[in-house]
């Protein structure tokens, strides 16, 4: 059966009404009809297709054109009276209204209603934004930096609303409205927040940042122990499915690379959740969250696995307007604008949109009580039964699995003791002064990998009743024409700290295989790997843990000029080191051991001959097959 895929409005192309779709295997052998089974007879569905979402499913929050009217919590009920109204802009122009007690109004980017921070503003905020009738002259006579941006906070504030309520404007289908509305609200929270934070310009203390010690961490080896092969029926496997790969020169999903034997990204998780699936009778299903510039990708993809024995659930994330860095207003002024005025806010928006789509309801129904995560990208992220009884014997809500640091991860997010609690720490948090301390494999020997175990009910409890904040990463960029923006993103990880018993697992590197790039892809593609069941394993036949370093330069980074560049990919399993610079192109059965470097200067070609054995060897200037 042809599966039919619903994305999103066609008659509002290129907006992203967030719609969750779910395709179940159309034709089971009858020894598989447990999947059939493990619909809830509530929700079983009557069509291939399941819609998971609904905007009904929504929370029914006011539109971002109505005022603000939520009343301020007790502890703020001191500090001021009830903030100001931001009116529709429609409104017949009034008199200007007292700011005396006004303030900004502080949101979590991730919870379903707003919330109030858990402090008051500074004093210096309460009086920048309050300011008495002689406060403008007060500033100019004696400002500071931090007074100034404190000053400037609900103006900008204010203005960005504006600009939200008009970009709500241009869109004219009303179910897309609704959902398009709800998605800059989202926004707009973690803009006020950036703003109050920006404010008060706090900086990680350094001295209180410890290495984590004890039951923070556990080791690997420590959580061997036997298995409940049933524990699978209660979990559900997500990918991270947003990114492009726009940095291998790629300009669809970047799951649908060809990474091993013809097969890509998705084909190998399918494959590896099927097996998963038949061998142990249980009912796993894959869910793909994509973004703007992946979606359509990925509905079209899916259809090949329609008879494959699992269901894909996909859901979208969301689409966020980038941010002129010196007007600090948005980019797009329509909501149709092209996408490169658009950006996904990195993969910390998993949890609004889980909640958001429906689709995490849609699970707990179903009987699911984990969620394991992690990149689309990552070939080491297997379904791991150990870390799964081990989440369950330790009553863990959130764990995250890391590994050991080497010079090539010295950037990677670690994780932190901080005031007795554990903490995610990215590199861009880090004060500059400090950061050789983090870049420091004494003291920070580990890094996240970004596979993550999550307990579905306590995700549920911690976004509905208790908030989720999670610390905002700026990321600066500059679009084709040179415009410096900035955008506001959050990292998945960062929720370790409001779970209960959360903590890591420090796993082996076979589970951290990530493709980045060609020099990963090169390692992949290589005989140091092979296939069983989707999953890549490493060959008996290399005699060192660990994997060669690759260095390949600008000539191969692009998948195009890589595949080009290479007839065959290169017998490598007895190097250590591979360095290529310049005009370099390998021929067919080229085996490489130990430190091979290979330079070509500019403006000369070096061929590498068929069957050629190049063993600590240093090539450079311009060498052909007799040379050689």
């Amino acid at each position: 059966m042809n599966a039919r895929l619903p994305c999103q409005d066609r008659s509002n192309r290129g907006l992203s009404t967030r719609r969750a779709v779910t395709l179940p295997s159309s034709s089971l052998k009858p020894e598989s009809s447990y999947l059939r089974s493990s619909w809830p007879s509530s929700s079983a569905p009557s069509s291939p297709v399941v819609a998971f979402s609904s905007l009904a499913q929504w929370p029914q929050r006011k539109s971002i054109c109505e005022p603000i009217t939520e009343e301020p919590s007790s502890d703020l009920a001191a500090a001021r009276s009830a903030p100001d109204p931001v009116y529709k802009r429609h409104h017949r122009p009034r008199a200007l209204l007292s700011r005396t007690n006004s303030a900004p109004l502080l949101i979590s980017t991730n919870t379903t209603l707003p919330v109030y921070i858990n402090h008051p503003p500074s004093p210096a905020m309460s009086n920048t934004l309050a300011p008495k009738a002689e406060g403008l002259n007060a500033r100019v006579r004696g400002s500071s930096h931090i007074d100034f941006k404190t000053a400037t906070t609900g103006v900008t504030a204010k203005a960005m609303r504006n600009e939200l309520s008009q970009l709500v404007s241009t869109v004219d289908d009303t179910q897309t409205k609704k959902a398009f509305d709800i998605e800059m609200q989202s926004f707009f929270y973690l803009f006020t927040r950036y703003l109050a934070e920006r404010a008060k310009n706090q900086e990680l203390d350094w001295e209180r940042v410890k290495t984590p010690e004890g039951d923070q961490i556990v080791p690997y080896s420590s959580i061997d122990q036997p298995v409940d092969p049933k524990n699978l029926n209660k979990l559900a496997v997500l990918k991270v499915n947003g990114g492009l790969g726009t940095s291998m020169g790629m300009t669809g999903a970047k799951s649908a690379l060809e990474v091993k034997d013809d097969m890509t990204f998705l084909d190998l998780t399918v494959r590896q959740i099927e097996h998963l699936n038949t061998t142990n009778r249980v009912d796993v299903p894959l869910i793909l969250m994509t973004s703007f510039n992946t979606h359509d990708d990925t509905l079209r993809i899916i259809k090949k696995y329609a008879n494959q024995q699992l269901r894909i659930t996909t859901f979208n994330q969301s689409r966020y307007p980038r941010i002129h860095k010196e007007t600090l207003l948005p980019l797009p002024k329509a909501a149709g604008d092209d996408k490169t005025k658009w950006y996904p806010p990195g993969h910390g928006d998993l949890y609004n949109a889980l909640l958001h789509s429906g689709v995490l309801d849609q699970l707990l129904s179903e009987g699911k009580e984990y969620l394991f995560v992690s990149n689309s990208d990552n070939l080491g992220a297997v379904v791991d039964e150990n870390i799964l009884q081990h989440m369950i014997d330790s009553q863990a809500e959130f764990i995250m699995e890391v590994t050991d640091k080497t010079k090539a991860d010295i950037k990677g997010g670690t994780l932190i003791d901080y005031e007795g609690s554990i903490r995610l720490l990215e590199v861009a948090q880090v004060p500059s002064e400090h950061l050789e301390d983090f870049k420091s494999v004494r003291k920070f020997k580990i890094f996240n990998t970004n596979n993550l175990w999550i307990n579905l009910k306590a995700l549920k409890r911690v976004m509905e009743q208790e908030g989720m904040e999670l610390d905002i990463i700026v990321n600066p960029k500059n679009t084709e024409d040179g415009t410096p923006v900035i955008q506001l993103e959050t990292a998945a990880g960062d929720a370790i700290k409001h779970f209960k018993n959360a903590h890591g697992v420090n796993v082996p590197r076979s589970r951290f295989l990530p493709v980045k790039n060609c020099s990963d892809l090169l390692l992949i593609k290589s005989d140091l790997y092979s296939l069983q069941h989707g999953q890549l394993i490493l060959s008996d036949k290399r005699q060192f843990e660990n994997t060669p370093v690759v260095k390949l330069g600008d000539h191969f980074k692009k998948i195009q000029q890589f595949q080009k560049r290479f007839k065959k990919i290169p017998k490598i399993l007895e190097l250590d080191h591979l360095t290529v610079t310049g005009d370099v192109y390998f021929g067919r059965n080229v085996t490489l051991r130990g430190t091979v470097i290979v330079v070509a200067n500019e403006g000369q070609r070096i061929d590498i001959p068929d069957g050629c054995i190049l063993e600590n060897k240093l090539l450079s200037g311009n060498l052909n097959m007799i040379e050689l």
